[in-house]
C-alpha cells in the first residue's frame, strides 16, 4: 500500500501495510504541533512506524524532522499531539527524557556521545553502571558482559580497546550496542538513528547500514533520519516525508526511486543533483599545476586543473584527498613538490598568501573550521574581506549588512536577516553562507572539502548550482568528496587516490556511481621509492 500525501490537510492519516493491525505498530504520532516564537515548526504532523522495520524520516533542513526527534526524546515539549509507543499512550504534556527511556526509545545521534580516550567497556559502564565486587569494580564481569554484547552486534573487537582506535563504522555500532544494552529477550525497543552516516565514508556507511538491516530482519525496530537518499533507499522499508512541518508523503512497503523521493521532498524535480551530461565551460588554460606533491599521507602526485573545470578528488579515508587541499591553501606545508598558479610559481607560506593569490577554501568541518557559531550571519560573511573593508580601525556596519543582504539573496540563504545568529540556521543554509563568504572574493581557484556533508537535498541543489556558476565564470574548482554520487553529478574529471597516490583518472560520464565505487574500493597501491610515515 502507498499513501503519498500531496495535500497537507491529509497529514493525519495513518498508513499501514496490508493486513497490519494496531499491535503491528511500534510508534504512532498524530496531530503533532510545535511553535517556536511564532514560527510553526510542526503542523498536524504524523509518523507511524511498523514493528521490525527500518523507517526513514526524510525532509529538507527546516522541514520539522529534527524537531520531531527532539520531541520524541523529551528534549522539546510538544504544543499538541498524540503519542503511542508499543500500544501505550503517553501524555505529551508531561513527557520527558526519562519517559522516552522507560517507553523503549533509544537514540544514537550524529555526535555519538562516546569518550574517545576511554575503552569500549568503560563507555558501556558509564551508561549502565559498573558491576561491583565488594568495594571495587568487577572488571571481569564487565568485560564478559561487553564482550557478549559486541559479539551480538557483529563486533569482533577487544572491549579494552580505546574508542579512538576503532574504525568509524565500528564506533557507531558500539554506540548502537550501548544504547540497546538493556534490551532483554522479552523487551522491544525502538532505535532512533539521527544522521548515523554523516561522518562516514561510503564504504563505512554501507557496512554500518548492512548491520542495521540485519538487526531489523531479526525484529529490531529502527527509525532513521538521513540526508543520504541512496543509503536510505538501500536499507528502509517505509518512508515518511516532511516539508514545512507537514507530512507530504507516506510510503509503506514500497521501493521508491531516488528521483521520486526528491520530488516529494522538494515539491518539484531537482535537476541540479543529476549529472549535467557535458563538461562545464573549461578551456585549456591551466590554473593550478602540481608536480611531485608530497606531505602527510600524500606520497607524490601530479595533476592540473584548468580554468572553468570542476576536478574531483576521491578515495577512502586516509587516501590524502583533504591533505591535498590543505597544502594548496597553505594550511600545511608540503614536504616536497612544486606548484604553479596561473603560470607563476606558487609557494604559499600560510593561508594569507593563498588568499592573496586568489585561492578560496571551504573546509569539511564548518562548525569548527569555517564559522563562528555565536556570531551573526553578517559577521561570518565579512570574515573573508576584513582587510579590504576595515576602515580607520573598525568595520563599517552599514556596509557589512548591505553586503550580507546581497549575498543572502544571491545564494538563496533562508534566514531572518543579516543580524541572525549563524547557529540559528539549518546546516544547508550555514554551508551556503560559508560558500558565499568565499565567492564574494571572486577566487581564481576554489577548493571544496565535502561541500554538502550534512546538507539537505534542496540546499545541495542550490550549492551545486553555485559551484557550476563559478566554473562557468572561469573559476577552477577542486572538489574533495567521499560522496561518489556527488562526484558523479558534479565533476568534469575525477582523480581517485589510494594511499596518497593517484591510481585512476575518470572523465565525466565514463563511469556510473557503481563503477566509481569499484575503483575506489579496489585500493590499488603504487610502490613508493621513498616510503614515509603518514598521518591524516
Amino acid at each position: 500500500m502507498t499513501d503519498v500525501t500531496t495535500n497537507p490537510g491529509a497529514a493525519g492519516s495513518t498508513p499501514a501495510a496490508p493486513g497490519a493491525s494496531t499491535s503491528d505498530l511500534a510508534l504512532v504520532v498524530r496531530h503533532l504541533d510545535k511553535d517556536f516564537a511564532g514560527t510553526r515548526a510542526l503542523n498536524d504532523a504524523s509518523l507511524v512506524v511498523r514493528r521490525g522495520t527500518v523507517h526513514a524520516l526524510l525532509g529538507g533542513n527546516g522541514s520539522g524532522k529534527s524537531t520531531t526527534i527532539k520531541i520524541l526524546a523529551g528534549v522539546y515539549p510538544a504544543d499538541g499531539g498524540e503519542l503511542t509507543i508499543f500500544d501505550e499512550q503517553h501524555d505529551l504534556r508531561g513527557y520527558s527524557p526519562a519517559t522516552a527511556q522507560q517507553a523503549g526509545l533509544r537514540f544514537v545521534h550524529q555526535d555519538l556521545g562516546l569518550f574517545d580516550d576511554l575503552s569500549i567497556e568503560e563507555n558501556f559502564a558509564l551508561d549502565a553502571g559498573y558491576p561491583r565486587r565488594g568495594a571495587g569494580i568487577d572488571w571481569r564481569a564487565l568485560r564478559r558482559r561487553v564482550t557478549a554484547l559486541l559479539r551480538e552486534y557483529e563486533l569482533d573487537i577487544d572491549p579494552r580497546a580505546p574508542i579512538r582506535t576503532l574504525r568509524p563504522s565500528d564506533q557507531t555500532m558500539v554506540a548502537i550496542a550501548r544504547a540497546l544494552q538493556d534490551q532483554d529477550a522479552d523487551q522491544q525497543l525502538i532505535l532512533v538513528l539521527d544522521e548515523p552516516t554523516a561522518r562516514l565514508a561510503a564504504h563505512e556507511s554501507k557496512l554500518l547500514l548492512e548491520r542495521v538491516r540485519r538487526r531489523a530482519d531479526e525484529g529490531q525496530t529502527v527509525l532513521i533520519v538521513s540526508h543520504r537518499l541512496r543509503e536510505v533507499l538501500a536499507v528502509s522499508d517505509d518512508f515518511t516525508i516532511y516539508r514545512d512541518g507537514r507530512v507530504v508523503g507516506e510510503l509503506v512497503a514500497e521501493s521508491p526511486t531516488e528521483d521520486r523521493l526528491i520530488e516529494i521532498m522538494a515539491g518539484r524535480a531537482v535537476q541540479a543533483l543529476r549529472p549535467t551530461g557535458d563538461v562545464t565551460a573549461a578551456d585549456d588554460t591551466p590554473v593550478l599545476s602540481v608536480t611531485g606533491l608530497r606531505g602527510g599521507p600524500v606520497r607524490g602526485i601530479d595533476f592540473t586543473v584548468h580554468r572553468g573545470e570542476i576536478l574531483g578528488l576521491t578515495g577512502l579515508v586516509g587516501s590524502g584527498r583533504s591533505s591535498v587541499l590543505k597544502m594548496v591553501f597553505g594550511e600545511h606545508a608540503p614536504d616536497a613538490g612544486t606548484m604553479s598558479l596561473e603560470g607563476s610559481a606558487f609557494e604559499p607560506r600560510d593561508v594569507g598568501d593563498a588568499m592573496t593569490a586568489g585561492v578560496a577554501f571551504v573546509p569539511e568541518d564548518r562548525a569548527r573550521e569555517a564559522s563562528f557559531m555565536d556570531q551573526t550571519v553578517s559577521e561570518n560573511l565579512a570574515l573573508a574581506t576584513l582587510a579590504e573593508n576595515w576602515t580607520a580601525g573598525f568595520m563599517p556596519r552599514r556596509r557589512e549588512r548591505a553586503t550580507a543582504r546581497r549575498l543572502i539573496e544571491t545564494f538563496g540563504v533562508k534566514v531572518g536577516g543579516p543580524d541572525a545568529l549563524f547557529s540559528s540556521m539549518s546546516g544547508g543554509n550555514q554551508q551556503k553562507v560559508v560558500l558565499a563568504r568565499w565567492m564574494q572574493r571572486q577566487p581564481h581557484l576554489l577548493l571544496l572539502d565535502e561541500p554538502t556533508q550534512g546538507v539537505d537535498v534542496m540546499s545541495r541543489a542550490d550549492i551545486y548550482n553555485s559551484i557550476r556558476h563559478a566554473a562557468a565564470e572561469g573559476c577552477a574548482v577542486i572538489v574533495a568528496s567521499s560522496d561518489l554520487a556527488e562526484i558523479h553529478a558534479l565533476c568534469d574529471r575525477t582523480l581517485i587516490l589510494s594511499h596518497g597516490k593517484i591510481t585512476d583518472e575518470v572523465a565525466a560520464g565514463a563511469l556510473d556511481v557503481d563503477g566509481l565505487t569499484s575503483l575506489v574500493l579496489r585500493e590499488k597501491t603504487i610502490p613508493d621509492a621513498h616510503p614515509e610515515a603518514t598521518h591524516d
